[in-house]
């Protein structure tokens, strides 16, 4: 099974020999290719509709991987028992509910020893729920796949963390951007941020032709966004990155 580079980041980050939950699995090719590549004993592959499961059970005859993969219409984690899972994955969903998957049904949430998460926005609420339910995040990854920016990231609960991965999140910077992906002075990381520095330079410039109080705000916005996003690249060697 050929994954894209975004699939293939997020299938990259899961333990060996871990069972996983594939949540929101489509046409379950994460799920194939970590049975395919022997990283995971068994894979239970869930989506809340039915024509994706539909897909996923005929993907997963064709591959001759029935023993491995269980295919379940589950809304959320909703047909997961206690115990079936070592391993959460959840990629290509918006922010908030990737939060709602994971606080509907914590006592599961609780038993995992680790979290695969692919969200597609709201990245920095997804850092604080984490926090809050005492994940730390150990690993991040960022790529760019056809014009757009992913964020990639491995959660384990705070007691199986070692001392010396245990990476707190404490800055404003590190909740909106990564504090893995700064400190490593992540090359996609700087890119995204001076990209995205850019558009609300840009905006601001269009906004200061109508002085309306809507646009006063907005400009105040943005300002303020500049701000966090200067203190992300303050991570970065200027110099260097420059060239």
């Amino acid at each position: 099974m050929q994954l894209s580079n975004r699939l293939h980041a997020v299938a990259s980050l899961v333990t060996k020999g871990n069972r996983v939950a594939d949540v929101g699995c489509d046409h379950a090719y994460t799920s194939i290719y970590l049975a395919e590549n022997k990283i995971a004993p068994k894979i239970i592959a869930m989506d809340v509709n039915q024509g994706p499961i539909d897909r996923a059970k005929k993907n997963i005859t064709k591959y001759g991987l029935d023993k491995l993969i269980d295919a379940r219409k589950s809304n959320g984690l909703e047909k997961l028992e206690p115990g079936e899972a070592d391993t959460i994955i959840i990629a290509g969903m918006g922010g908030l509910l990737t939060i709602q998957i994971l606080t509907e049904r914590m006592e599961i949430v609780n038993s995992m020893r680790e979290l695969i998460l692919q969200p597609q926005s709201e990245l920095h609420r997804v850092r604080y729920m984490l926090t809050e339910n005492d994940f730390l995040i150990t690993e991040e990854n960022m790529l760019k796949e056809d014009g757009k920016y992913y964020v990639i990231m491995k959660a384990e609960p705070r007691y199986l963390v070692r001392e010396d991965k245990a990476y707190i999140l404490s800055e404003k910077e590190h909740f909106n951007f990564g504090r893995l992906l700064l400190e490593q002075q992540n090359i996609m990381l700087y890119e995204f941020l001076i990209w995205d520095k850019g558009i609300c330079e840009n905006i601001i410039q269009s906004l200061t032709e109508e002085q309306t109080e809507n646009s006063l705000l907005r400009q105040k916005e943005l300002i303020d966004k500049i701000e966090l996003i200067n203190c992300g690249l303050g991570y970065y060697k200027q110099d260097e990155f420059a060239k």
